[in-house]
């Protein structure tokens, strides 16, 4: 099957989403996605979205990220993703994203390495709330076509400028239709090519992400000489729920520690301060199940109100529950598993790959926002932003064509 449209965005999370939305009415859009429009890892994004909640927040905050980062960060984006972070929101919340309010203005939670609260949230499930309505949004669109279940497997490349993709129908897809499989190719044609494919956790044993997310992309980028950056740069989170059984790791939001949340050994006794960043969180875990021999540690959520958990962590609460753990009455056993690649595909500060007419976006890309270690939430608003920024750098260039 061949199709010619303006732009392709391969990838439906924030990042993919957020640039069709924001591109103009009358460019053709196709989305490819490699299984249903619901599995990326921006619907399992539980703890909430960073903003810059005043002026006086913007030295404290970029200090933050770059701290996390270990001052590896690029810091020309560091200042992007917070400037342009107001007007990320409020395109949200004109969008349909409700966040939790209190007397009628926004309530901000903390996590950790964060020195104020400036995480804007939705009870326990931020990233299904934003990429659910945007979906929606996007789904409105008379100019987009989605197809799920299809999978790129190469770019098109003439004479160093990218012209397209090259992807297949999925297994699952081919199940669902009632016929073997077969292969069934697409050539899709567009004038810019926007790769939003996501992480790398397909390729762990023990992750939070979605299986099916294994570093197409930046694979893809690798065999065609496309410049990458930091692909060693993995960040594993402190706390997912410890169990035997196989598949992704349940997430334990960072925001549960932020909120009082404490990690204790088997001895039930704290060994770490549990709002340092992500990366020392895991080392001192790691350490303890070492020495102690243990496959877990323990999460107490004792000191939260029995009501702000129930209000603000519903879903966390409900699943412990379904696993057999009563968070209101006792402690739950967590483990750090692979959660975020900040490494990738290499882009500028609009998004642009080495390759002409090819964007990357979100965590298939690396635009050096997050450094060595990203600083909690900070995901989805340098996702949304820097789609955006790619939205607007290829409708300039639409324009000056026109």
């Amino acid at each position: 099957m061949e199709i010619h449209t303006d732009v392709v965005i391969v990838g439906c999370g924030v990042a993919g989403l957020y640039s069709a939305l924001k591109l103009p009415r009358d460019m053709q859009i196709v989305i490819i996605t490699k299984s249903d429009a619901q599995s990326s890892d921006s619907f399992l994004a539980q703890g909430g979205i960073c903003v810059q909640r005043d002026e006086d927040d913007y030295d404290s905050y970029f200090e933050d990220t770059m701290r996390a980062g270990h001052y590896e960060n690029r810091k020309e984006s560091v200042d992007i993703m917070i400037r342009e972070s107001r007007s990320v929101i409020d395109d949200l919340v004109k969008y349909g994203v409700r966040f939790e309010q209190e007397n009628g203005e926004f309530a901000y939670t903390r996590e950790g390495a964060h020195s104020r609260p400036r995480i804007l949230f939705h009870e326990d499930i931020t990233g299904k709330e934003i990429t659910g309505t945007l979906l929606e949004r996007v789904r409105e669109l008379p100019n987009v076509t989605l197809y799920e279940y299809v999978s790129m497997t190469d770019i098109i490349e003439e004479d160093g400028v990218c012209k397209g993709i090259l992807a297949e129908e999925t297994e699952e897809k081919q199940a669902g239709r009632g016929y073997a499989k077969k292969d069934i190719w697409y050539r899709i044609y567009g004038d810019h090519i926007i790769l939003a494919t996501g992480g790398i956790g397909g390729k762990y044993q023990h992750s939070t992400n979605f299986p099916h997310l294994t570093g197409d992309a930046v694979e893809i980028a690798k065999n065609h000489g496309i410049r990458l950056e930091n692909l060693d740069y993995v960040q594993i989170h402190p706390t997912t729920l410890y169990s035997e059984k196989p598949g992704r790791r349940f997430l334990i939001s960072e925001s549960v520690r932020g909120e009082g949340a404490v990690l204790y050994n088997d001895k039930k006794e704290r060994f770490v301060d549990e709002l340092l960043p992500r990366d020392v969180v895991t080392k001192a875990i790691r350490k303890q199940m070492e020495e102690e021999g243990t496959e877990h540690v323990w999460l107490s959520l004792a000191p939260i109100p029995k009501e702000k958990i129930l209000k603000h962590f519903p879903n966390i609460y409900q699943h412990c529950l379904e696993e057999g753990y009563d968070v209101l009455k006792e402690c739950i056993p967590v483990v750090p598993a692979q959660h975020y690649f900040m490494g990738g595909i290499w882009v500028d500060s609009d998004s642009r790959t080495s390759m002409d007419n090819l964007y990357a976006v979100g965590e298939t890309s690396c635009n050096g926002v997050h450094g060595a270690n990203r600083l909690a939430s900070n995901s989805l608003l340098e996702s949304l932003v820097f789609a955006g920024r790619a939205a607007r750098k290829i409708m300039s260039e639409y324009k000056t064509c026109s």
